[in-house]
């Protein structure tokens, strides 16, 4: 079976009585986590996109608060996963700036983290990639947001 395209459904959910609406949605998030997350931010904390990124470095911080340092193989496992989640929120805001800040947290955080990842190929290959990642995402902004970001990552190159 071939799956319509968005635009296709979107103009069926346009047909449709908001009661239906609403249980689509319901049945959408009762199937998958992700999907509950994201109509939970969409609902609930879109409005206060600075207070949802705080509690996403707060995350983030968590989560390495539970890395394994004593052996590089555990430690790698764990930082690909906080960076899983870091992605996954920065899809759900949507903004370049948000994708930046998380970005340059993320690579702060690893690097205050005592964590060897400049023993590790693929570590170090990962960091400079989130660098590389924030970088792009810089360059798409305003001069002002350009200058105060660009300073937080040259603190970490």
């Amino acid at each position: 079976m071939k799956a319509a395209s968005v635009n296709e459904l979107k103009e069926e959910l346009k047909q449709l009585p908001a009661g239906k609406l609403v249980e689509l949605c319901l049945r959408l998030a009762k199937y998958k986590k992700e999907n509950k997350e994201l109509m939970n931010y969409l609902l609930l904390e879109s409005g206060n996109e600075q207070g949802y990124i705080s509690e996403v470095k707060n995350e983030i911080a968590e989560e390495f608060g539970t890395v394994n340092s004593s052996n590089l193989y555990f430690a790698k496992k764990t930082i690909r996963k906080i960076l899983r989640i870091a992605n996954k929120h920065i899809r759900y805001i949507g903004t370049k700036q948000a994708e930046a800040e998380l970005l340059i947290y993320f690579c702060a955080v690893l690097k205050n983290s005592g964590i060897p990842y400049e023993k590790s190929t693929a570590l170090n290959n990962l960091f400079l990639a989130q660098i590389k990642k924030a970088s792009k995402a810089i360059d798409t902004m305003h001069e002002d947001l350009q200058y105060d970001l660009k300073k937080e990552l040259n603190k970490l190159i």
